[in-house]
Formats: C-alpha cells, structure tokens, sequence
C-alpha cells in the first residue's frame, strides 16, 4: 500500500524542512492579515481627510506606539491583543497620511491611483522573489537598516539645503531600500518555522509598513513631488 509524503516548501529558520501546506497556511494567514490592515490603513485615510497636518503628527506617534506595543504583545504570546495592535497601526497610520493624501486627492486624483497600482506591482515583484528565494536574505537586515538611517539624515539635510532634484533622490532610494526590505521579510514568511498567530502577526506588520512606505515614495513621484528643486 503506497502512502503521500507531504511535500516540503522550503528550509525554515531553525533548519527544519517546511511541509508545504503549512506554508501555504502561514502565507494565506499572513496575506490575510496585511489585507485587512491596508483596509484599516484606507478607512483611516478616509475619515481622517480633514484633520490638520499637526493632528496627523500625533497618529504617527500613536502608530509608533502600537509598534512597540505590538512587538511586546508577541513576545508574550498575547496573540489576540497583538491582532488588535496591528489592526489598530493600520488605522493610525491612515489617520496620519490623512491630511496628505486629501491634499493629493484634490490637486491630483489620478496620482493616487498610479501609486496604488504602482505599489501592487512593486511589493509583488520583489515579495515573488523573496518568497521564491530559497537562501536566507536576513543578512541584508543590517544594511538596509544603515541605508535607511542615511536616507532620514538626506531628508533631514534636504529640508535646510537646496538640493537639485532632492525629491526624486529621495523617493527612488527609498524605493530601492523598502524594495529590499519587502524581499527579505518575504523571504522570512518562506523560511518561517513559526506557525503561530504572534508569528503571523510579526510577519505581516513588517509586509504592511513595506507596503505603507513604498505607497507614500511613488505617491511623491506620481504627485508631482519630484519637481521641486
């Protein structure tokens, strides 16, 4: 009598071959949870579109918050609370951006449009390659971080020197930076041996605030940001 051996999917992190229907469960539940916080994310853009810009400055602070928040409440195993968390990050990073993508719907509709649709295409090209990868990429942490610590100090120079062309500088870096960030914390989801809720959760905050950050970068180059000197 011949038996099914479950297929494998990959090499998790702590060297375990992954049965591949466990991947695929971890990813539909990671997926799930990135969709419904880019939902949120939208909810609070919507009902935010009136708030002042110094309003939107508290909601990011509240996002820093449930950040950490949400790290804490995954390193303790409090899975549902931890949903909450993120869920709840979504909601005030759109309250946040609110002011900002109002003013971009009322100068420039179809700017928003292109950069929904240029960040679908983008998160999905380099989150296939880093799932499709099967070497490990978490190497790439440490000089991603450094990358986007010299893209902060570039933005912080550029708002007291006139630099030619400054926005555009600094939208494309940071693509390149959160495009590898998308690739290696794709590359996490596959190698994953975590199949817990927190784990899920873990995964899909980073996959959502790649998302959140690639979105802003292409909504600066399709609104026209790039053209100031």
């Amino acid at each position: 009598m011949s038996t099914v051996k479950p297929t494998t999917g990959g090499i998790a992190l702590d060297g375990r071959p992954i049965v591949r229907d466990e991947a695929r469960e971890l990813l539909g539940q990671v997926m799930g949870y990135v969709a419904v916080t880019v939902g949120f994310a939208a909810l609070g853009a919507y009902i935010g579109r009136d708030l002042s810009g110094g309003a939107g400055l508290l909601f990011f602070l509240g996002a820093f918050g449930a950040i950490i928040g949400l790290n804490v409440a995954v390193g303790r195993g409090a899975q549902q609370l931890a949903i909450a968390l993120l869920f709840g990050l979504g909601l005030l990073l759109g309250l946040a951006v609110a002011p900002v993508v109002a003013d971009y719907a009322k100068a420039d509709p179809a700017a928003l449009w292109q950069a929904a649709g240029a960040t679908a295409a983008f998160v999905a090209g380099c989150g296939a390659y880093g799932y499709a990868t099967r070497r490990d990429l978490s190497s790439w942490t440490r000089a991603l971080f450094w990358a986007l610590l010299a893209l902060i100090g570039f933005g912080l120079v550029a708002i007291f020197v006139s630099i030619p062309s400054a926005n555009i500088i600094y939208a494309v870096a940071g693509l390149v930076i959160f495009g590898g960030f998308t690739i290696v914390d794709f590359n996490r989801l596959r190698r994953s041996s975590d199949d817990s809720t927190g784990g899920a959760v873990a995964i899909a905050a980073g996959i959502f605030l790649d998302i959140f950050n690639v979105f802003l970068l292409f909504l600066d180059l399709f609104g026209g940001g790039g053209s100031e000197n």
